[in-house]
């Protein structure tokens, strides 16, 4: 899976698991997923991903798929 799909993949989980939990346990975990997006908002203007960092140092989408 190329490395783009998992950072979507695990952005649009991590959104859902937040909705879930602000609206089952504490409507203070609201503040996950605006987090996500936020994060998803800035990557797209600036390029710095932090959860494409931390996804490679696990070495999830090896030499094979990534563009660089």
């Amino acid at each position: 899976m190329k490395l783009e799909n998992v950072i979507r993949a695990l952005a649009g989980t991590l959104i859902l698991i937040g909705l879930a939990l602000a609206h089952y346990v504490n409507p203070n975990w609201v503040w996950l997923p605006a987090f996500v997006g936020f994060n998803l908002l800035q990557s797209a203007f600036s390029g710095f991903c932090p959860a494409e960092i931390i996804l490679k140092k696990f070495g999830v989408g090896g030499s094979c798929c990534s563009k660089s």
